[in-house]
C-alpha cells in the first residue's frame, strides 16, 4: 500500500481530546511534538535507531532510546544507548548497553531497561518452542531486566530463566531470536515493574524486592503484545498486535482486570477487521477524557477511538525514513499524548 495521506485527516471537536503527541520514528533521528492540529511544535535531533522511542519528563527533557555505535544481541532489534537530551538538545545524561534493546525508562537515578544477554549451549538447546531454524546469529539470546545507577553501575538485575524455560515456551509461530522478546519495563508507584514478553504472549509483574512474578497474564490470542500499561482503575491496557492469531490477522487494543483475568474492554476495526494491523509495534494509551489513543506502527498512523469505539481523530505521520533494510516507511513504534496543559508542554513551550 502506499500511503498518499498524510497530517490529520479526521477530527470531531468535542468528541476527541485535545493535545500533544510525541512521535520518533523508526530508523530515524528525530523526535517531533505535534501540537493539536498536528504541525511540529518541537522537534529535538540525536542519534538513529530502529525500534527507538522517547517520552518526555515532566521537567521538559527527553529521555530517548537510540542505537549505539557498537551492538550486541540481536542485530535487527537493538538499541544500545538511552540519553535525556533538554529542551534545547543538549545531552543531559546516557548510558550505553550493547545489550539493550526496545524500551527503557528513566528514573530519579539512573534507569532500567530490557537486554539481551549470553547463554550457554544447554541453556538455548532447553529454549522449546518458536519457528526451527529460525535463530538469530548467536540466538537464541536470553533476556534481563536491568537496573543502573546514575553513573552507569548495575544495581540489580532479574533474569528471563526464572520464569524456566520448561513451564514457558515460545509461541509457536515467534521467531527463536530470543527468549522473551521484552518489548515492555515500566516501573509501577508500589515499586513493581511491569514486563511485557512479545514471543511468550505474556504480561507479568515483578517484585524486585523478591525477584519473584508476583501477576502474570499468558493468551496467544494477544499475538505478540506491546506497550502494557496499568491504568488508574488498575485494569493492564496492552496493544495486541494478533500476529500469531489462527484465522485472519489483525490488531486489537485490550483492557484487561487483573483479578478476574477478564478482557473488560477491547477495540477492533468496526468495518473490517484487517484494516488495522501492526504486526510488529504498535500501543495505546489511555486518555483523561476516556478515550483510547491507539498507535498503529506499521502504518504511522495514530487514532483516537471512544469508548464505544468511534475513530473521532486521525493522524497519518508525513514523517518518512528511508531504510537500506525496508524502505521507505513511516513507522511509529509508539506515540505519546500530553495534555496542553502538562508540565512537560509547559517547560517546552513556556
Amino acid at each position: 500500500m502506499r500511503i498518499t495521506n498524510t497530517g490529520l485527516i479526521h477530527d470531531e471537536p468535542g468528541r476527541s481530546t485535545p493535545g500533544y503527541l510525541l512521535i520518533r520514528p523508526a530508523e530515524g533521528d528525530s523526535s517531533f511534538l505535534l501540537d493539536p492540529d498536528g504541525e511540529v511544535a518541537h522537534s529535538w535531533t540525536g542519534r538513529v535507531g530502529m525500534t527507538n522511542w522517547g517520552y518526555l519528563l515532566p521537567n521538559g527533557h527527553l529521555f530517548a532510546n537510540e542505537r549505539s555505535a557498537v551492538r550486541k544481541g540481536v542485530a535487527l532489534t537493538v538499541s544500545g544507548r538511552m540519553a535525556e537530551y533538554d529542551r534545547d538538545g543538549r545531552l543531559v545524561w546516557s548510558h550505553e548497553d550493547p545489550y539493550q534493546h526496545h524500551d527503557a525508562r528513566r528514573l530519579d537515578n539512573g534507569a532500567i531497561y530490557a537486554a539481551f544477554t549470553e547463554l550457554a549451549d544447554a541453556e538455548k538447546s532447553s529454549i522449546r518452542g518458536g519457528v526451527p531454524g529460525s535463530e538469530a546469529d548467536g540466538g537464541p539470546f536470553g533476556e534481563v531486566i536491568r537496573q543502573v545507577d546514575e553513573e552507569g553501575r548495575v544495581v540489580w538485575e532479574w533474569h528471563f530463566s526464572r520464569l524456566g524455560f520448561d513451564a514457558h515456551p515460545l509461541h509457536q509461530n515467534a521467531n527463536r531470536w530470543s527468549y522473551g522478546h521484552t518489548n515492555t519495563v515500566l516501573p509501577l508507584a508500589d515499586g513493581t515493574i511491569l514486563v511485557s514478553s512479545k514471543n511468550l504472549n505474556m504480561v507479568f509483574i515483578i517484585d524486585p524486592t523478591t525477584d519473584e512474578v508476583v501477576w502474570k497474564y499468558q493468551n496467544d490470542e494477544m499475538g505478540g503484545q506491546h506497550d502494557a500499561q496499568l491504568l488508574d482503575d488498575g485494569n493492564i491496557l496492552v496493544f495486541a498486535n494478533g500476529a500469531y492469531s489462527r484465522d485472519l490477522h489483525h490488531s486489537q487494543v485490550w483492557e484487561i482486570n487483573p483479578t478476574t483475568y477478564e478482557i473488560e474492554w477491547r477495540y477492533s476495526a468496526r468495518d473490517n477487521m484487517t484494516s488495522f494491523f501492526s504486526p510488529h509495534m504498535g500501543g495505546a494509551q489511555r486518555l483523561p477524557s476516556g478515550n483510547t489513543l491507539i498507535c498503529e506502527g506499521n502504518k504511522g498512523c495514530i487514532f483516537e477511538v471512544t469508548p464505544g469505539g468511534d475513530v473521532v481523530r486521525e493522524f497519518i505521520s508525513p514523517h518518512f525514513v528511508q531504510s537500506e533494510q525496508f524502505g521507505r516507511h513511516n513507522w511509529l513504534f509508539r506515540a505519546r499524548w500530553y495534555a496542553p496543559d502538562a508540565p512537560e508542554i509547559r517547560a517546552i513551550l513556556g
